[in-house]
């Protein structure tokens, strides 16, 4: 039987017919030192920094200019589409220190709560004891709970009743002549339950100050005028995604991440929180 020529040519639809014309875009992890150009602005840099919390990667151009961009796709390589993930974490080595500087002990189990307690004034404050002090207050037993504001402690205190063996060491913000903290941790000191108490603080407005910011990049933390909301200004000031409260979030997972130990911290953060801890275990 004769053979015709097929004059329709091969079926369009047994191909790929959607695929890009540069290919469909792979994901590589964002390692330094790569040069990749940003499609829809045309920027091409070398990646200096990636900020695994924030979702960004920043890029160096040859005359040194930096752009921060968000991470995922919309990236070239070569010329070939990219989707840039944050690049793989290393597994760390087991530590001989905690990261109060305390003798690590290894397989030590936690010791059962005791009745007194540690109250700071919100969840970032718990957050950032527990990274530093964690492993010490479990070995102690000791519980660190947070008020939402210390506007609330004189209610807390009440519900909770100190006594010689219900002792509560209590962490807040701006505690400075004269200030709002000052005035509550004045009342309490007078109050019956006073002695079984203790207020101490630090000078700065929020807990984030008491990262020290040369652990995060900056010689000194943004001020921020009192018309701004404190977290927003610092979000804004520093180039940080500062629409809602979920990019402030980020932002303080992003700070957390920086703290490696008690030396990223200000040492007047550090003697108040020591004070607690050997006040509620003493």
């Amino acid at each position: 039987m004769p053979a015709f020529p097929d004059r329709y040519g091969s079926d369009v639809l047994n191909t790929d017919w959607r695929v890009p014309r540069r290919g469909r875009a792979v994901e590589i992890d964002a390692d330094k030192g790569l040069v990749v150009e940003e499609v829809t602005t045309d920027w091409c840099g070398e990646i200096v920094a990636v900020e695994r919390d924030l979702g960004t990667v920043t890029l160096e151009d040859r005359r040194g200019t930096r752009r921060t961009f968000p991470l995922g796709p919309g990236f070239l390589l070569e010329g070939v589409p990219v989707v840039l993930l944050p690049p793989a974490r290393s597994g760390p080595a087991a530590p001989t220190r905690t990261a109060s500087g305390s003798v690590a002990v290894p397989g030590t189990k936690a010791r059962v709560a005791r009745a007194s307690r540690i109250f700071v004034e919100g969840r970032h404050d718990a957050e950032l004891v527990e990274k530093v002090w964690g492993d010490d207050l479990r070995l102690e037993g000791v519980v660190v709970e947070y008020l939402e504001g210390v506007d609330d402690l004189p209610a807390h205190l009440r519900d909770f009743r100190p006594g010689p063996e219900r002792r509560v060491g209590v962490l807040v913000d701006h505690l400075v002549p004269g200030s709002k903290e000052s005035r509550i941790a004045q009342s309490v000191a007078k109050s019956p339950a006073g002695r079984h108490v203790l207020v101490v603080g630090h000078p700065f407005v929020d807990i984030w100050q008491a990262v020290k910011p040369g652990r995060l990049g900056m010689a000194a933390w943004p001020t921020i005028p009192r018309s701004v909301e404190w977290k927003k200004g610092v979000c804004q000031s520093l180039g940080w995604p500062h629409r809602d409260q979920a990019d402030i979030a980020r932002a303080w997972k992003h700070i957390l991440g920086g703290v490696r130990d008690y030396g990223d911290l200000e040492p007047s953060l550090l003697g108040r929180v020591e004070e607690l801890i050997d006040f509620v275990t003493g």
